[in-house]
């Protein structure tokens, strides 16, 4: 899913929301704005009642879970008040950018379509208190536009990656399990950064990998090496092809089970592996579909990223920068995506 970010991918139905490499929609600052008009992408934009609605189904649903206490929180000196407009302005921005790509391959809702926006928009709006309504602004009509736009957004994601294959072989999803012991040739320093050990520290590091390994040889239990020698907590690990170092996965995956290995290299230090599992059922098929969603991302990725790119984009930044979140005892919605869901969502 693209539309924004991960932090918001529960409270939304699109896979095009979570979360690629490419960058959400950029908005640059003009002048001539209509009223209540946040953002112009093209001949499309968004008004402020359309952009409340997504801010305070976010609000209300973090709310839910964490109390209204969590925008207390402080992130790298922004509030998560903050953070949470931004990630709503690219989410809906992306919703924007895909009714104008809709445009572009010709792509339509049919009737059922239609009649599903317009049952949609009947739900949400009823649901919906008259303080609720008046603190966003918002009409049925433009309730059921906003479905519309999510429909299509939601078809031309569809149809972008319909041709992906979705059979993914054991062999190239395989996951496999394994125990490690790591003896550390780096320094992690307090600012991020990593410094090598020095020949002299790198070869008593080396030796002492050779001990292990003759013990790990000589029958004593890896799980008690692992606790004794090990600079990694975590002994235990399974992964897949292309998840980890490639000395370490090339060492790894040529490994029988309980097999281990000699002492090999890695940007972290000496390691010396123990093969658990040569195939683990349950995480290759979990790992099948991390697969098939990676390909869905690329395969999107490389079409809207370029159509992206060629649209002008214009904020409303005095309009912009006066949203604030609705504080009030009698605005608990958080229902909109919900209702989209459940006359939009596809086996």
């Amino acid at each position: 899913m693209r539309l924004a970010g991960c932090l918001l991918a529960s409270c939304l139905l699109l896979p095009l929301n979570a979360c690629s490499s490419a960058e959400p929609v950029k908005i640059v600052l003009t002048t001539g704005f209509n009223k209540n008009e946040i953002f112009r992408l093209e001949d499309t934009s968004c008004t402020l009642p359309e952009l409340m609605v997504y801010l305070t189904t976010e609000q209300n649903t973090y709310e839910s879970v964490y109390g209204r206490e969590i925008w207390e929180t402080k992130s790298e000196g922004a509030g998560l008040e903050e953070r949470l407009k931004d990630k709503v302005l690219a989410e809906i921005s992306q919703i924007k950018a895909m009714t104008l790509l809709a445009a572009r391959r010709e792509i339509v809702l049919s009737p059922e379509e239609e009649e599903l926006a317009v049952q949609a928009a009947d739900e949400y709006y009823e649901s919906l208190n008259e303080t609720e309504r008046s603190a966003m602004g918002v009409t049925n009509q433009l309730i059921e536009g906003m479905y519309r736009d999510y429909a299509l957004a939601d078809k031309v994601y569809r149809q972008i990656i319909s041709d992906i294959n979705p059979e993914i072989s054991d062999d190239e999803a395989r996951n496999i399990t394994v125990q490690h012991i790591l003896i550390k040739t780096v320094t992690e320093n307090a600012d991020g950064t990593i410094s090598a050990f020095s020949d002299a520290e790198k070869a008593k590091c080396y030796r002492r990998a050779q001990e292990v390994l003759a013990a790990a040889s000589e029958g004593e239990a890896f799980e008690a090496l692992i606790e004794k020698y090990s600079d990694d907590p975590q002994g235990t690990i399974s992964f897949g092809k292309g998840e980890r170092e490639m000395a370490f996965e090339t060492a790894a995956f040529n490994l029988g089970t309980d097999e281990i290995s000699g002492i090999v290299e890695t940007a972290e230090g000496y390691e010396i592996i123990k093969c658990i599992n040569t195939f683990n059922r349950e995480e290759t098929d979990r790992n099948k579909l991390k697969i098939v969603e990676k390909r869905k991302d690329e395969v999107f990725g490389q079409e809207y990223d370029s159509f992206v790119n060629s649209l002008a984009k214009n904020l409303n930044e005095p309009l912009w920068d006066s949203v604030n979140m609705i504080h009030d005892d009698a605005v608990t919605t958080s229902s909109f995506f919900e209702v989209y869901k459940k006359y939009f969502s596809q086996p």
